[in-house]
């Protein structure tokens, strides 16, 4: 078995945890950090791009750490052990973590399977001619203009499976998971939804004039048209790229979800956590 740690970077709480895991787990799996916890712990590195090569990841730190996991785990489960505040992603509490996992490794080892739960990731096209691409995200897709605040954004036109749903100005459009719902679509005003729910939300973001934010099947294609300044950019989750106008920005489920392994958090318990 192969199992593979991302230890927030800077962290030592992590590193000690990560530490803590490899030395515990049986000498028969192989581990592989990530190269700057490796490089904490006086280890052997692999890029975080690599660890879909992984029976299992863990992730050691808050929800951040768990999505710069996840763009490297592909179809791989992933446990996460959370330092952060709220939790929306980490379901395992420090002091359980070695424990948490070995006991994931145990049943892995015996089953041949981790039990976990599927949630989706989006994935953003440009048009034939576009010269940018982004990772599928497990949070939201944003398209803005080239800054927030007045003046500074962007002309658009929303089109859910072919049919337009709105036009405006503002600074952006971004179009959230139900993972995501509690991460920048709140901040921006949209709805909380269930992650168990088959959903996606479309939350404008300070429009001049705009619809509320509308939530849909899981399954639909939203297409952004952009236009009304020189470039703007396309987000996934924290990782964006400039892309110049006009430009039509399709945002559909992507093919591979990702897998939680359990036990993955607790939605209300986290809920209660908000500011």
């Amino acid at each position: 078995m192969r199992v593979g740690i991302v230890a927030q970077k800077g962290n030592s709480r992590a590193a000690f945890l990560a530490e803590q895991i490899r030395e515990t787990l049986p000498e028969e799996v192989t581990i592989r950090l990530d190269d700057a916890t490796a490089e904490r712990v006086d280890g052997e590195g692999y890029p975080v791009d690599e660890m879909d090569a992984c029976d299992l990841v863990v992730s050691i730190g808050g929800d951040g750490t768990f999505l710069f996991a996840a763009r490297g785990a592909g179809p791989t489960p992933i446990l996460g052990v959370n330092l952060g505040e709220v939790g929306f992603l980490n379901g395992v509490a420090p002091d359980d973590a070695v424990e948490t996992v070995e006991a994931v490794v145990a049943g892995y080892r015996e089953t041949d399977t981790i039990p976990s739960r599927e949630v989706p990731r989006l994935r953003a096209t440009g048009e034939d001619d576009s010269d940018w691409s982004v990772h599928p995200a497990l949070n939201e897709i944003v398209v803005q203009g080239p800054q927030r605040g007045h003046g500074q954004g962007l002309d658009y036109e929303v089109r859910v499976d072919g049919r337009v749903f709105t036009t405006g100005h503002g600074d952006g459009v971004l179009v959230s998971t139900p993972t995501g719902s509690t991460a920048y679509n709140l901040s921006e005003g949209g709805p909380l939804v269930h992650p168990d729910a088959d959903s996606l939300v479309i939350t404008e973001m300070c429009a001049a004039e705009s619809m509320p934010p509308l939530v849909m099947d899981g399954d639909a294609e939203i297409v952004i048209r952009a236009e009304g300044a020189e470039f703007g950019y396309v987000s996934a989750d924290s990782t964006r790229k400039r892309f110049e106008m006009p430009e039509s920005v399709t945002v559909r489920p992507a093919e591979e979800p990702t897998r939680i392994a359990e036990p993955s958090s607790d939605f209300f318990r986290a809920l209660g956590k908000l500011d």
